[in-house]
């Protein structure tokens, strides 16, 4: 990650948002001190398919929770309904 003081992105943006857009970071500082941090824009859809492509996580499927085992004997739903009645 790159840092530059806020006066340069002020006066050079164009070449620095082309810069990001390639992927680059830059840390924006502010009399010396960090303020902010200039990202390239990742469309959450895209960046959840690019995980998924790559293996690092699973789409969720749907859970029939009727048919998984109580330890009670009683269903969540019996449990869920029981108590909505008591309102």
């Amino acid at each position: 990650m790159s840092t530059i003081p806020h006066r340069e992105l002020r006066n050079h943006s164009t070449e620095i948002l082309r810069r990001v857009e390639a992927g680059e970071t830059f840390a924006i500082t502010n009399h010396g001190r960090p303020v902010a941090r200039l990202i390239p824009y990742v469309d959450s859809a895209s960046a959840l398919d690019v995980l998924r492509d790559a293996g690092r996580v699973t789409t969720a499927r749907p859970v029939d929770l009727d048919s998984l085992p109580t330890a009670s004997g009683v269903s969540s739903r019996e449990i869920l309904d029981d108590l909505r009645g008591e309102r």
